[in-house]
């Protein structure tokens, strides 16, 4: 089991309740694939570095979670097919 740290971008246009769920539903794949979140860092709407897809505006979410090897994988290519999901980086500690 590796730690890890997982940080992401939100399209800023969902609802908070649609923003709650994205972070729910990757919260439960890190869960159900055998790891263990162990906190969920709500850094909030910030304003980005340069405009993706003609947005300037992206909610931030610091996930640090514990897992096996081969989750990050799984959680990145869940991410791309994603739509409301801007940017994503994925670093072991």
């Amino acid at each position: 089991m590796n730690n890890y740290e997982l940080l992401y971008i939100i399209s800023n246009e969902l609802s908070d309740e649609a923003k709650e769920a994205v972070i729910a539903k990757f919260s439960a794949i890190i869960t159900d694939n055998g790891g263990t979140v162990d906190s969920v860092d709500k850094w909030g709407t910030r304003k980005l570095a340069y405009a993706i897809n003609y947005k300037t505006e992206g909610y931030y979410v610091l996930v640090n979670f514990t897992a096996p090897a081969t989750l990050p994988a799984e959680l990145e290519r869940v991410m791309r097919i994603t739509d409301s999901v801007m940017r994503f980086v994925t670093v072991r500690k």
